[in-house]
């Protein structure tokens, strides 16, 4: 029982810094535009500028 004590406060601590966290990312813009990055990938515009068999060392 007295392991309750403990793990209770902690669980209820741990879930509101989550909340929080979650409230934060929302208002800060970071769940504005879920699709763009996920599409970003597929573009066939290459960000390297080399030439076909150079090293890309």
């Amino acid at each position: 029982m007295s392991a309750v004590y403990i793990a209770l406060p902690l669980a209820l601590l741990l879930a509101l810094a989550g909340v929080i966290a979650f409230i934060w990312s929302v208002r800060s813009g970071q769940m504005d535009d879920l699709e763009t990055p996920a599409l970003r990938i597929l573009s066939e515009e290459d960000e390297r500028t080399s030439e076909p068999g150079e090293d890309y060392n």
